[in-house]
């Protein structure tokens, strides 16, 4: 493996999104996935998992405009300021309960770009990620409501399956995109949950789940050696 970081030298998303007034590249992944399902509307309810920088919060309250409400949730504090509708605090999102996310509940849409800080062993950092990933979906699960969305950050692994499962009980259809923004080297993936179901329309553990998925992105070879630690620009 070269001893370069891929991650640290600013490129064509990152000098755009900067002169544009977002603190990371990263907008444009959630610009893509929202032009491409249709995600955020004026007046929506959402939640931000993982905020910071702050580039898709910022995103997220722009497009739900005044009349909509965002709560946005990180370990670190935003880079960005946000308009009157958009509100911050500082949690951890694998210990907070429900109840200190439910501010503006039911949610429209709840986004997680949750990543683990990663150790370099590819292994270790898609179980963390699979962690993320799963507890945004379950808070997801609790605190969107019938007919809503969820968008969650995944590293592509032998988890994957199980993640896609788990949110085909919640969700009745979900697609797989890799934004363009996304750089070459990296190996996280958006899973897509639309249309909520009712809770009492949630197949039991038991019960097999139809697969209803969009697979927009091939998966890469998850044999590549590459450097897969995303520093605060890829996020």
């Amino acid at each position: 493996m070269s001893g370069k970081n891929p991650y640290q030298k600013p490129d064509h998303f990152t000098k755009t999104a900067k002169s544009a007034g977002f603190p990371a590249r990263s907008v444009y992944k959630l610009e893509e996935i929202d032009r491409r399902v249709r995600l955020l509307r004026p007046g929506m309810r959402v939640l931000d998992l993982g905020a910071a920088p702050g580039s898709w919060a910022l995103y997220a309250a722009q497009k739900i405009g005044p009349n909509g409400k965002l709560l946005a949730v990180d370990l670190k504090a935003l880079e960005v300021g946000l308009p009157p509708q958009g509100s911050f605090f500082v949690g951890d999102a694998l210990e907070l309960g429900n109840e200190a996310l439910a501010l503006h509940a039911p949610y429209d849409v709840v986004l997680s770009d949750m990543a683990p800080s990663t150790t370099g062993n590819r292994f270790t950092d898609q179980t963390r990620s699979f962690d993320l990933f799963m507890r945004a979906l379950a808070v997801a699960a609790n605190l969107v409501k019938v007919g809503g969305a969820f968008v969650g950050k995944i590293f592509m692994g032998e988890d994957l399956p199980l993640a896609r499962t788990e949110l085909r009980k919640h969700f009745a259809a979900e697609r797989l995109i890799r934004p363009e923004g996304t750089r070459t080297v990296s190996y996280e993936l958006f899973i897509i949950g639309t249309n909520r179901r009712p809770v009492e329309d949630e197949p039991a553990d038991d019960e097999s789940v139809e697969d209803e998925s969009v697979e927009d992105e091939p998966a890469e070879d998850e044999s590549s050696d590459a450097d897969d630690g995303p520093s605060e620009e890829e996020r």
